[in-house]
C-alpha cells in the first residue's frame, strides 16, 4: 500500500460524499446521464400535465424515485470505497507485522 493509493481513495470518498449531499439537497449535477434524463422527462411531463389542468402526482413520484435511486447508488459507491480503503490498510498492517516478525526491522 502506498500513501498515493490512500490519498486517491480519500479524495474519491470526499467527492462521493459531496455528491451524496447534493443529491439529498435535490441538485441535479451529481446524477448520471440516465438519471438526469429521467428527472428532466418527469419534469417535462409534470409541466405539461399541470398546463393542461391535470395532476402532476405521477411525475412527482417518478422524480422522487429517481432521486432515491441516485442516493442508493452513491451510498453503495461510498461503502465500496470505504471497504477498499480498509482493505488497503489491513493489507499494509499484515505486511508490516510479517516483516517485523521475520526479523527484518
Amino acid at each position: 500500500m502506498s500513501n498515493a493509493d490512500l490519498r486517491r481513495l480519500d479524495r474519491e470518498i470526499r467527492t462521493t460524499t459531496k455528491k451524496l449531499e447534493a443529491v439529498r439537497r435535490g441538485e441535479l449535477w451529481p446524477l448520471n446521464g440516465r438519471e438526469r434524463r429521467a428527472m428532466l422527462r418527469a419534469a417535462a411531463s409534470g409541466t405539461y400535465r399541470t398546463a393542461r389542468g391535470r395532476s402532476a402526482g405521477r411525475a412527482e413520484t417518478q422524480m422522487e424515485s429517481t432521486s432515491s435511486a441516485a442516493e442508493m447508488r452513491l451510498t453503495a459507491e461510498l461503502n465500496a470505497l470505504h471497504g477498499e480503503r480498509q482493505r488497503l490498510i489491513t493489507e499494509a498492517a499484515r505486511a508490516k507485522a510479517a516483516k517485523k516478525s521475520s526479523g527484518w526491522w
